[in-house]
């Protein structure tokens, strides 16, 4: 009697996972309400380019904010998408599987989680395309004095290279 209580209360407990659940989903509504925000502010700020009242050296800063801009809303549009499969495999992996997603032919495969390894190796693959983006956001503002300074740049690009190949290999071995 008290073995099979103090299971089900065990089996329930698993249920504190939607915590983590509603707080990864709204976090990611609230991320993606943002980058939307920014996107609209980018569009009306991109529509003042062809001012006549633009001078060529704002023109030059305009263009260099924008880029930035862009840089920042797709960071925040990748890190909604983290959260967003997070909080949808941690519901797969530990509360139920969510049938319309299983049942529909239009889900994608990124959605449907069957393993901690498969939440681990969508989420891997999302936070290695942050780390790219924050890279290049990064070298947009990066000063090359010496020679060596590039050198350093190039070796970074190498190894995002190297880190994009090795994970593609790790998809071709699945």
């Amino acid at each position: 009697m008290i073995g099979r209580w103090f299971e089900g209360a065990i089996w329930s407990s698993r249920l504190v996972v939607l915590l983590a659940v509603v707080s990864s989903l709204v976090s990611a509504i609230a991320l993606f309400y943002m980058s939307t925000v920014d996107a609209w502010i980018l569009v009306t700020h991109v529509l003042n380019y062809g001012s006549p009242e633009l001078t060529a050296v704002d023109r030059v800063e305009l263009r260099a904010e924008t880029v930035t801009h862009v840089v920042e809303m797709v960071d925040g549009y990748l890190l909604a998408t983290v959260l967003l499969i997070f909080g949808m495999g941690l519901y797969e992996l530990f509360i139920s599987k969510i049938g319309q997603a299983e049942e529909s032919g239009t889900s994608s495969k990124v959605l449907v989680i069957n393993s901690l390894d498969d939440l681990k190796a969508r989420l891997a693959k999302v936070v290695l395309m942050i780390l790219i983006v924050r890279y290049f956001e990064f070298a947009l503002g990066m000063d090359f004095n010496t020679p060596l300074d590039l050198l350093y740049f190039a070796f970074g690009i190498a190894f995002l290279g190297a880190a994009l190949w090795l994970s593609h290999l790790a998809d071709m071995k699945h």
